[in-house]
């Protein structure tokens, strides 16, 4: 069976709400950030970056949430989580790229900014900048990055678990996501489905 290294409200629980989504069994073990479990060496020994997600499949350890939510999507083909279409499976991954590399990363600075600085008043800065940053890339999300109900329009895909976790942060980071209908919209369509339901219930979200 599968095992699935996770912790609350991270970006681990795209993969939870994916592997809900194919309907893949798996075991689900929470990394506890409080008393620093991300870092000691037993969960070192599974990811030495130290991050979750990480995913135990029969070959090895797999981490990254973009290749994590692709792995998933090829051990369910039935589910259709990746779109046929070769132009809209690469709009697909143009979402979760930018999601990986700048909207996510703009998250990080309010609250990881040891990973770029060494300073307080650094530290500080980068955090004050979260609230304008996040905001752009609501706004980049909202104009440019659903085309519908979900990222493809009406069909439901494996960048939609990534979206729907990283716009959860977009109220702690200071944004006014009521200025954002269709990311309301959007949230509202991820909250209604039982793959969300059931991390939710679990208390992963």
């Amino acid at each position: 069976m599968l095992k699935l290294y996770y912790a609350p409200g991270t970006i681990s629980i795209a993969t939870v709400i994916t592997l809900n989504e194919a309907k893949l069994p798996f075991e689900a073990l929470k990394v506890d950030f409080a008393t620093a479990e991300q870092t000691g060496a037993d969960y070192l020994g599974i990811n030495p970056k130290g991050r979750v997600p990480a995913l135990v499949t029969e070959q090895g350890v797999l981490t990254e949430t973009g290749a994590l939510l692709e792995y998933v999507a090829a051990r369910a083909p039935a589910a259709g989580l990746i779109p046929q279409d070769a132009f809209l499976a690469a709009k697909m991954r143009e979402v979760m790229f930018y999601l990986a590399s700048t909207m996510h990363v703009n998250h990080a600075h309010r609250l990881r900014g040891s990973r770029w600085a060494t300073r307080q008043e650094s530290f500080d800065d980068m955090a004050a900048r979260v609230p304008e940053t996040m905001a752009a890339s609501a706004d980049y999300i909202e104009q440019h990055g659903l085309a519908g109900p979900y990222v493809l329009g009406e069909a439901f895909s494996v960048a939609d678990p990534y979206l729907f976790v990283v716009c959860s942060w977009l109220n702690g980071d200071g944004v006014d996501v009521s200025r954002h209908g269709r990311i309301t919209a959007f949230m509202q369509a991820m909250n209604a489905r039982s793959s969300v339901q059931d991390a939710r219930a679990k208390g992963m979200i």
